[in-house]
């Protein structure tokens, strides 16, 4: 029965029926309430349809708006993601959360969430415990902003511009990134999905600087769906001829994010969260409290802009 559930909301999800949201919102519930058939399956199927999606994406993207966008997002990068670090690790020495787990979860907030953690944990030499803490913790929060964020958004009346580029630095994953962005318009999805993959570059030097520290010969992962996602806003930009094309190929990049979406939040369930535990949660909620607030703050007074 669990079985046909989990097909049935596949083929739901794409449809495109259903908006991201709804269909991680179904995933969380079908997670709580049915035995996950393809539980592990599902985690390797959800990283390839996000990064292929993302790709696809960049289909519907001008490369001019890329570059601007990347360009003024990098100092913005570069200042969150040291400062982010920074409290994380201050906040799970507080909280007497273990080194490793507290890494993890500042790195998944600082950066992109799951991929950062999947790319720096190994060569922490975490614990498979480790990093199921780590990733519940930043999922549990990235799921949570999906919702509220769009909303605060309307609250506060920001332009897309603006939504996009808090969307960026303060939401953890990309997928939850493309989703809130994209409910919130086409500006808004363009910038927060381009200044958002530009953070999920910084996984590079992160992993290499803890390379070094650990001493660690553990291989590290470069990003090549960013680049991919490039080249598809360059072929966007050069051939205007094939934009039909280029559409059908963006409109099956949100097809796969909304699939995605509804994968991720299978992956959520009670023993997820008697898994991860006060301390750890705790510590994720307070550096995600600080780093939202604070970016939302100078970006509605005009601190910072794209």
């Amino acid at each position: 029965m669990s079985k046909n559930i989990f097909f049935l909301a596949m083929i739901l999800a794409a449809s495109g029926l259903v908006s991201p949201p709804i269909a991680l919102l179904g995933g969380i519930v079908y997670g709580f309430t049915a035995a996950h058939p393809f539980q592990l399956e599902s985690k390797r199927l959800a990283k390839f349809l996000l990064q292929a999606s993302v790709v696809a994406l960049g289909f519907g993207m001008n490369l001019h708006q890329v570059l601007q966008a990347g360009r003024s997002g990098f100092l913005y990068t570069a200042v969150s993601i040291t400062l982010a670090m920074l409290i994380g690790l201050g906040f799970g020495y507080l909280l007497h959360v273990g080194k490793k787990s507290a890494f993890l979860i500042s790195a998944g907030t600082a950066i992109c969430g799951g991929s950062a953690i999947a790319a720096v944990g190994p060569i922490a030499d975490a614990s498979e415990e480790e990093m199921a803490i780590s990733l519940g913790a930043v999922f549990i929060l990235n799921s949570v902003a999906l919702f509220l964020f769009p909303l605060l958004g309307h609250v506060f009346h920001m332009t897309q511009a603006q939504f996009g580029l808090w969307s960026a630095l303060a939401i953890h994953d990309t997928s939850s990134v493309v989703g809130a962005t994209a409910k919130y318009g086409p500006t808004a999805l363009a910038i927060g999905t381009t200044i958002k993959l530009a953070r999920a570059l910084w996984i590079v030097p992160l992993s290499a600087v803890t390379a070094i520290t650990l001493k660690s010969k553990a291989r590290i992962q470069w990003p090549w769906f960013v680049l991919l996602f490039c080249l598809a806003a360059l072929l966007n930009t050069l051939f205007p001829a094939f934009n039909p094309a280029f559409g059908a190929l963006n409109h099956l990049g949100k097809i796969g994010l909304t699939v995605t979406l509804f994968l991720i939040g299978t992956g959520l369930n009670k023993e997820t969260i008697r898994l991860v535990g006060a301390r750890p949660l705790l510590q994720g909620l307070a550096l995600w409290i600080i780093v939202g607030a604070g970016t939302l703050a100078l970006i509605l007074f005009n601190w910072i802009r794209v």
